[in-house]
């Protein structure tokens, strides 16, 4: 069945085309939907290029081009459905926001990446998710776990190393987990949990086609970043997921920078999207500071997936209000491009879509406003309350013996054996 989304039909559809010889003109758009209504214009001799990139450009996907021209007055999300993307954005930037102060504070440590003025990516993917769904994040983890459900108290714990965290204070900033939620980790390496998304969609398929369980319909998402994008095992796993037509969504959250490296420097062609046709699965490129283009490209795209149809390789383009991490003082972005993309912030957005098109009210998304403040502020008493993970916690998870030293050929723990001890080896 040819969809929108169907890779021979993407990669002969027209494109728009963007040239760099004049001025860069983002008109009006036609359904205010698409965030801002102000016209902004810059000249080619702008101090940072907004575009970042060259020849043909999809700024949408044809589906969504489609929806939004049969009727410019039909709203995309019902009230109900608005209230749950705002609260959402809102938690996912009032978590990062407080974990920015209990950085600086010392009730966190190592590295922290923080995903503030990305939240309308993960909101507008995950929101859409069943809960047997996976999601595989990265090492900006946070709020792609509020998103998937995992609660606050236990992200904030992990965060603090106790107890109480979702992964019992081990993982920390960059490794969040739920088995319950179907958060299959955060990954401190970039392209490390591309690999392990590709395995549970193959799962899927397997529950489905050889196991015959014929409500197995789950669908995997791969977060990662535009980095990520020259590295071997992104390359891999796009073959592998449409060699296999797996259940997977790449989802490329594409802020322009990987750490102080521009990404237009740092890829011979920096449209990523292309990249997806090139393996036979369609490539999109969305505007990824704005929730509702995201969300519509992002049903489509897991509804394929859903149906068998196989994989979508999904570019967001998108931009992090803060350093890399926290240790990053962010002096390499120009200010002017820091600006632009401030001025585009996602929840203000879609707050001034809500109260235009009469979906909520001040006083609705105020009490929403309070109401994760509350949460947020319950996370950070629950995670300073909470104890610290007992020495003998160290070497669990580590070795398959529980006690953490491996068992010897003659069926003892090594640890029994009195030579074990000596030395530099006593523990």
């Amino acid at each position: 069945m040819s969809t929108a989304f169907s890779a021979a039909k993407f990669s002969t559809q027209p494109f728009s085309t963007i040239s760099h010889d004049s001025p860069l003109v983002f008109a009006k758009p036609t359904s205010q939907f698409f965030g801002s209504t102000r016209k902004l214009r810059l000249t080619s001799s702008s101090k940072f290029n907004l575009s970042r990139r060259s020849g043909t450009v999809v700024a949408v996907s044809d589906y969504v081009k489609q929806k939004t021209s049969k009727s410019t007055t039909s709203l995309l999300i019902t009230k109900e459905e608005g209230l749950e993307l705002y609260e959402d954005m809102v938690f996912g930037r009032a978590f990062e926001d407080m974990c920015a102060q209990m950085y600086y504070r010392g009730k966190m440590f190592g590295f922290v990446h923080l995903y503030n003025g990305q939240e309308a990516v993960s909101t507008g993917f995950i929101k859409l998710l069943k809960q047997q769904d996976s999601v595989v994040s990265t090492y900006r983890d946070h709020v792609h776990a509020l998103s998937k459900g995992v609660p606050a108290r236990a992200v904030m714990s992990e965060l603090f190393g106790k107890t109480t965290g979702c992964c019992r204070g081990q993982g920390g900033s960059m490794h969040m987990f739920s088995r319950e939620h179907n958060l299959l980790g955060g990954f401190a390496f970039i392209g490390e949990g591309i690999p392990i998304a590709t395995g549970a969609a193959f799962t899927s398929k397997y529950k489905r086609e050889v196991l015959k369980e014929a409500d197995c319909d789950h669908v995997t998402l791969a977060f990662f970043g535009d980095g990520t994008c020259n590295n071997g095992q992104f390359f891999e796993c796009l073959n592998m997921a449409a060699l296999w037509k797996l259940p997977i969504v790449f989802v490329v959250e594409n802020n322009l920078w990987a750490i102080g490296m521009s990404h237009s420097r740092a890829t011979s062609d920096p449209q990523i999207y292309k990249k997806g046709p090139a393996f036979g699965m369609p490539g999109i490129h969305v505007d990824g500071m704005d929730v509702l283009k995201v969300r519509e490209v992002a049903k489509e795209a897991i509804g394929r997936a859903r149906r068998g149809e196989g994989p979508t390789l999904v570019e967001c383009e998108t931009y992090r209000f803060r350093g890399h991490s926290l240790a990053d003082p962010d002096e390499l972005r120009d200010p002017a491009e820091k600006d632009h993309y401030a001025a585009r912030d996602p929840i203000r957005a879609l707050k001034k879509y809500l109260i235009e098109n009469s979906l909520a009210s001040e006083a609705e998304l105020k009490a929403i406003d309070k109401k994760i403040d509350e949460v947020v502020e319950d996370a950070v008493e629950f995670a300073d309350e909470s104890p610290i993970p007992a020495r003998s916690q160290l070497l669990e998870n580590v070795f398959a013996d529980p006690r953490g030293f491996g068992i010897g050929p003659d069926g003892r723990y090594r640890c029994e054996d009195p030579k074990f001890t000596e030395g530099t080896a006593r523990v």
